[in-house]
């Protein structure tokens, strides 16, 4: 198993919150990698909001193929954070050129074309300098996208941390998920290191998917271009919330009903029940099989998590008003949120969404029994 943790905050929060909450959960991952996402950014980031971001890791080649091909684009560096350190790496982490985290702006010419042209020019570009990169392996590329920022690596999450200096200011945001890898079912490729991400949507996973192969047959033949790559079975988690919202137009609840529809007596029985049958139908492919816990990050700022209908992998969910944190043991959520009210902490079953919308309120459980909402 691997262990999770993810913070939604008013204030932004440095990373070093949640890898410290893996740290407790230590005996759950093996330090075979880590894995952020960062969004919400605060600092100099949080100044150029609608500017994208990239982030991964290059050679000093790959840095140069980088600058040439996006000068050719027309991107223009905005502000940037390049992290170098030392050619002595600590016990179990590679050795690395470059860590880079750079805002860019946009080319003049793409001024006219609407959001949803860039969104899919920026993936494009995403999946262009991932392919150049496994072609001279100089370049590892984890997300292109607006107050994003992707941190991958291989080792002991703290260990990582310290090799990075991951609480410098420039990293702090107020969305933070994080994953203490355990390397079960792949070779460690930083590609299958959760969390996963793509055109604003992320999601990790503790757990294994043994319905991998039917769902990214589905999912390759709808067309789309990023549904690719799959260096790790848990990725299509990522892409199936996806092609929920971005290509269904469904709200965040219906995934549940998407990845473990209910049975079809208790469908029969729902205010929903022709549209979810419908639904459970056409997408009968996407039905996972588990045990896995989800959690997952909406465009919008809003952090869920979600159980499969086996509920073998833990998960808990608890914080303030302002400050909520999700967890793999509640001994995580201790350590992250000492002086919360307890008794209000929720651990989600098979049928429950707990979801944190961005105005970080309160807690949210939304049951697969309930009315499907139009839109939250």
């Amino acid at each position: 198993m691997c262990r999770l943790f993810a913070l939604t905050s008013e204030r932004p929060q440095s990373p070093i919150v949640a890898l410290q909450a893996l740290d407790i959960m230590k005996e759950g991952h093996d330090g075979s990698g880590v894995g952020l996402f960062l969004s919400g950014l605060g600092g100099t980031f949080e100044e150029m909001a609608d500017c994208p971001i990239l982030s991964g890791i290059f050679t000093d080649k790959g840095l140069k193929r980088l600058d040439t091909f996006m000068l050719d684009t027309g991107f223009m560096t905005k502000h940037k954070l390049t992290i170098r350190v030392s050619k002595k790496p600590p016990p179990g982490v590679p050795n690395r050129d470059i860590y880079l985290i750079r805002a860019y702006e946009y080319p003049e010419h793409w001024d006219h074309y609407s959001e949803d042209e860039k969104h899919e020019k920026l993936l494009a570009l995403q999946l262009t300098l991932r392919q150049m990169g496994q072609e001279k392996n100089d370049m590892i590329v984890f997300s292109f996208w607006p107050d994003v920022i992707m941190i991958k690596e291989i080792g002991d999450p703290i260990t990582v941390a310290e090799h990075l200096k991951l609480d410098r200011n420039e990293l702090k945001a107020r969305i933070v998920m994080a994953q203490g890898r355990q390397n079960t079912n792949y070779a460690i490729n930083l590609y299958a290191c959760h969390p996963f991400f793509i055109q604003g949507i992320s999601t990790m996973t503790n757990g294994e998917n043994t319905a991998f192969i039917p769902i990214r047959e589905y999912l390759q033949s709808r067309g789309f271009m990023g549904y690719q790559g799959y260096q790790s079975d848990s990725e299509v988690f990522t892409h199936i919330l996806h092609y929920t919202i971005k290509k269904l137009g469904l709200p965040m609840e219906a995934y549940k009903h998407v990845i473990t529809p209910l049975q079809d007596d208790h469908l029969q029985a729902h205010p929903d029940s022709n549209f979810l049958m419908h639904l459970k139908n056409s997408c009968r492919s996407l039905i996972i099989d588990g045990p896995n816990c989800v959690i997952g990050c909406l465009p919008d700022k809003s952090l869920f998590m979600v159980q499969d209908r086996k509920k073998l992998r833990p998960g808990v969910v608890g914080g303030q008003p302002g400050y909520y944190c999700f967890s793999s043991e509640i001994c995580g959520l201790d350590a992250a949120v000492p002086n919360r009210d307890k008794t209000k902490d929720f651990q989600p079953m098979h049928l429950d969404t707990a979801v944190v919308y961005a105005d970080r309120k309160e807690v949210t459980l939304c049951r697969q029994t309930d009315p499907l909402p139009q839109a939250h």
